[in-house]
Protein backbone atom coordinates (compact mmCIF):
# COMPACT_ATOMS: atom_id res chain seq x y z
CA UNK A 1 0.00 0.00 0.00
CA UNK A 2 1.12 3.45 -0.97
CA UNK A 3 0.95 5.83 1.85
CA UNK A 4 1.46 10.00 1.48
CA UNK A 5 2.49 12.35 3.69
CA UNK A 6 2.76 16.18 3.38
CA UNK A 7 4.34 18.76 5.31
CA UNK A 8 4.43 22.32 4.85
CA UNK A 9 8.08 23.84 5.49
CA UNK A 10 9.82 27.08 6.11
CA UNK A 11 13.36 26.06 5.47
CA UNK A 12 14.14 22.60 7.46
CA UNK A 13 11.25 23.65 9.74
CA UNK A 14 7.36 22.62 9.70
CA UNK A 15 6.01 26.05 8.38
CA UNK A 16 4.32 27.52 11.52
CA UNK A 17 1.19 28.25 9.60
CA UNK A 18 -0.61 26.14 7.18
CA UNK A 19 -1.98 29.02 5.15
CA UNK A 20 1.48 31.19 4.90
CA UNK A 21 3.57 28.16 3.25
CA UNK A 22 4.98 28.39 -0.01
CA UNK A 23 6.76 25.09 0.05
CA UNK A 24 5.53 21.11 0.40
CA UNK A 25 7.41 18.11 1.09
CA UNK A 26 5.79 14.97 0.27
CA UNK A 27 7.20 11.66 1.26
CA UNK A 28 5.77 8.54 -0.65
CA UNK A 29 5.94 5.33 1.25
CA UNK A 30 5.66 1.99 0.43
CA UNK A 31 4.65 -1.32 2.29
CA UNK A 32 6.62 -1.46 5.70
CA UNK A 33 7.25 2.90 5.61
CA UNK A 34 9.99 2.69 2.83
CA UNK A 35 10.57 5.91 1.50
CA UNK A 36 9.98 5.48 -2.15
CA UNK A 37 10.34 9.31 -3.23
CA UNK A 38 10.50 12.73 -1.85
CA UNK A 39 9.85 15.86 -3.67
CA UNK A 40 9.58 19.17 -2.58
CA UNK A 41 6.85 21.98 -4.24
CA UNK A 42 7.42 25.35 -4.69
CA UNK A 43 4.13 27.00 -4.49
CA UNK A 44 3.72 30.31 -6.65
CA UNK A 45 2.14 31.84 -3.36
CA UNK A 46 0.60 31.56 0.08
CA UNK A 47 -2.79 30.04 -0.44
CA UNK A 48 -4.61 27.59 1.95
CA UNK A 49 -7.39 26.74 -1.13
CA UNK A 50 -4.02 26.22 -3.13
CA UNK A 51 -2.00 24.04 -0.73
CA UNK A 52 -5.83 21.96 0.11
CA UNK A 53 -6.32 21.31 -4.05
CA UNK A 54 -2.78 20.26 -3.72
CA UNK A 55 -2.74 17.75 -1.42
CA UNK A 56 -6.15 16.61 -3.02
CA UNK A 57 -4.61 16.10 -6.31
CA UNK A 58 -1.53 14.04 -4.76
CA UNK A 59 -4.30 11.92 -2.72
CA UNK A 60 -2.16 12.64 0.23
CA UNK A 61 -3.24 10.71 3.00
CA UNK A 62 -1.56 12.16 5.83
CA UNK A 63 -1.00 15.74 6.77
CA UNK A 64 1.83 16.74 9.32
CA UNK A 65 1.69 21.14 9.90
CA UNK A 66 1.67 23.99 11.81
CA UNK A 67 -0.93 26.23 12.73
CA UNK A 68 -4.25 25.80 10.40
CA UNK A 69 -7.18 27.18 10.59
CA UNK A 70 -10.29 25.36 11.16
CA UNK A 71 -12.08 25.57 8.44
CA UNK A 72 -9.52 23.89 6.28
CA UNK A 73 -8.94 21.74 9.12
CA UNK A 74 -12.39 20.30 9.29
CA UNK A 75 -12.49 20.01 5.14
CA UNK A 76 -9.24 17.68 5.08
CA UNK A 77 -10.79 15.81 7.85
CA UNK A 78 -14.05 15.32 5.70
CA UNK A 79 -11.10 14.62 2.97
CA UNK A 80 -10.14 11.50 5.06
CA UNK A 81 -6.81 13.19 5.35
CA UNK A 82 -4.83 12.47 8.58
CA UNK A 83 -3.56 15.49 10.74
CA UNK A 84 -1.38 16.81 13.12
CA UNK A 85 -1.39 20.07 13.39
CA UNK A 86 0.53 22.67 15.75
CA UNK A 87 3.64 20.73 15.41
CA UNK A 88 6.56 22.73 15.61
CA UNK A 89 10.49 21.70 15.18
CA UNK A 90 12.61 20.12 11.90
CA UNK A 91 10.46 18.41 9.83
CA UNK A 92 13.05 15.51 10.21
CA UNK A 93 12.07 15.37 13.83
CA UNK A 94 8.44 15.45 12.76
CA UNK A 95 8.52 12.66 10.16
CA UNK A 96 10.81 10.50 12.45
CA UNK A 97 8.17 10.46 15.30
CA UNK A 98 5.23 10.01 13.09
CA UNK A 99 6.96 6.61 11.59
CA UNK A 100 7.28 5.36 14.96
CA UNK A 101 3.56 6.22 16.12
CA UNK A 102 4.78 8.96 18.87
CA UNK A 103 4.18 12.22 16.81
CA UNK A 104 1.10 13.81 18.43
CA UNK A 105 -1.04 17.11 18.02
CA UNK A 106 0.40 20.00 19.23
CA UNK A 107 3.89 18.51 19.42
CA UNK A 108 7.07 21.19 20.27
CA UNK A 109 9.88 19.22 18.72
CA UNK A 110 12.35 21.91 19.23
CA UNK A 111 15.85 21.83 20.93
CA UNK A 112 16.82 24.20 23.90
CA UNK A 113 19.16 24.41 26.67
CA UNK A 114 17.74 25.43 29.92
CA UNK A 115 20.15 26.66 32.55
CA UNK A 116 22.93 24.76 30.98
CA UNK A 117 21.43 21.36 30.30
CA UNK A 118 20.30 20.24 26.89
CA UNK A 119 17.22 19.22 26.64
Amino acid sequence: MIHKITIPLYHEEVAPRFDLATEVLIILLSKGNIIEEKKTIVLPRPSADDLCHLLLAETINTLICGAIEEEYYQFLKWKKIDIYDSIAGKWSTAFSRWEKNKLNPGDLLSERTIEGTYV
